[in-house]
Order: structure tokens, then C-alpha cells, then sequence
């Protein structure tokens, strides 16, 4: 298994600037380390196998090793880890099945989230997720990468709050991150900057069927998409 090799820097940077959000915010800082490991695991920086070492980890990060033992306990109950008798903690390698249930729970989640998002979201909701289209717009034009993927988070995390549904919220936290992955694995940004406008369309008409639809649409888009470049050689992706 390869070890961690994220840089001291880039870590201990990252967590600064949780830490400092997180004096308003009240998170402890168990909390805080497990963002900044969630965080380079969803984007790829920590790749499946790679072996986590409390002791490395915490010197990394200029803390304890008992917040990172701690950080590492709930990254492996969200199913970020995976605990190894010989090696501890490494990063889980998500298969295929597991990727087909993902989408299935996102489907099921996003769809009923997106119904209820348009009919009950309020005028400045719907002015702040036009907002977040047009700033995703904008970055795809310009070719900001990292900006698109902001904008994009943004967008669903703005569905989700427009649904004003506290038990599918309490449903999707633990989920957020390993559905941002997926969110990461859609590559065709003119595809999904479209899609999202067609939500907005249907969202801002309150028109509920028709942002069902859109909203089942996209997740099978993303299914295909995801499979297309996870699995390229693994034939049809079943819906």
C-alpha cells in the first residue's frame, strides 16, 4: 500500500483555514481534521489503498494524535476507510456495485429533494440558485475548473436547503461527501451546466413534475458519465 505523501504544507494550510472558520462555526477540532482528510479523499489527493498513519498525519497537521485518531474513527463509520489488519487505516476502494448503490441512494434522495425544493422554495432561494447558474456559467466559459466544481456544490447544496426537509438533510449529511465523488466523476461540464439550468427552469416555475423529471434525468446522465470514465471497458451501465 503506498504511504501518506500528501505535503506537509498543503495539509497543515488546509487545516489553518478550517480552523478558522471553525472558531465561528463551534466544530471541534475532531471535526476539522476529518474535513481536511474527507476533503483530499473526495478530490482524488488521497487515492483508494493509500495507508493513513495517525503519527504521520498528526505531525502533518501540527496536532495531536488523538483529534487525527479520533478524525480517522468517523472517516472510517462514513465509509472513507477501511480498517486493515496489517496496514490500519487506507483510503477504501469504491467498486462498481458500490458505485451502482451510490447513484441508486442519490437518485432516490436528489429526486424527492428536488420535488419538494420546487414547491416550497422562496423568492431569494431561487434568485441565490440563478445566482450560482450563472456563476457556473461564467467559469465554464473561462475554463475555471476549480471555480465550476464551487459553483456546482453550491447548486446542490442549495437544492437540498430549498427542500426545507430537516430529515432528508439528516439523511444526506453522512452521504455528502462520498455524493460529492460522484459529483467529481462528471466530466462534460457543458452537459451538466444545461442540466442545471433545466432544474432551475422547472424549480422557479414550481412546476413539480417537470423538475422531477430533470432531476432523474441527471443522475442517470452522471450514472453514465461516472461509468464512462471509471469503468471504460465494462459495457452497459444499468439504470
Amino acid at each position: 500500500m503506498p504511504s501518506t505523501d500528501t505535503p506537509d504544507d498543503s495539509l497543515s494550510t488546509a487545516l489553518e483555514h478550517s480552523l478558522a472558520s471553525a472558531a465561528l462555526e463551534h466544530r471541534s477540532l475532531r471535526e476539522q481534521v476529518a474535513d481536511v482528510i474527507r476533503e483530499r479523499i473526495v478530490t482524488g489527493d488521497l487515492a483508494p489503498g493509500t495507508r493513513l498513519v495517525e503519527r504521520t498525519l498528526a505531525e502533518k497537521l501540527g496536532v495531536s494524535r488523538v483529534p487525527v485518531r479520533d478524525a480517522l474513527h468517523q472517516l472510517h463509520g462514513e465509509g472513507f476507510l477501511t480498517q486493515e489488519s496489517r496496514s490500519g487505516m487506507v483510503v477504501t476502494s469504491i467498486d462498481r456495485r458500490m458505485v451502482e448503490e451510490l447513484f441508486d441512494v442519490r437518485e432516490a434522495l436528489e429526486v424527492l429533494g428536488v420535488r419538494q425544493a420546487a414547491e416550497r422554495a422562496t423568492p431569494a432561494q431561487i434568485q441565490q440558485l440563478r445566482a450560482e447558474l450563472e456563476g457556473s456559467a461564467a467559469a465554464l466559459r473561462r475554463g475555471d475548473t476549480d471555480a465550476f466544481d464551487a459553483f456546482n456544490r453550491r447548486f446542490h447544496d442549495l437544492l437540498n436547503e430549498m427542500a426545507d426537509n430537516a430529515t432528508l438533510a439528516m439523511i444526506m449529511q453522512p452521504l455528502a461527501g462520498r455524493l460529492r465523488w460522484l459529483l467529481g466523476q462528471n466530466q462534460d461540464g457543458a452537459r451538466m451546466q444545461a442540466e442545471h439550468a433545466e432544474l432551475y427552469e422547472a424549480i422557479a416555475a414550481g412546476d413539480t413534475e417537470r423538475a422531477t423529471a430533470a432531476a432523474r434525468s441527471h443522475v442517470h446522465s452522471s450514472r453514465e458519465l461516472a461509468f464512462e470514465v471509471l469503468y471504460p471497458d465494462a459495457g452497459e451501465v444499468t439504470q
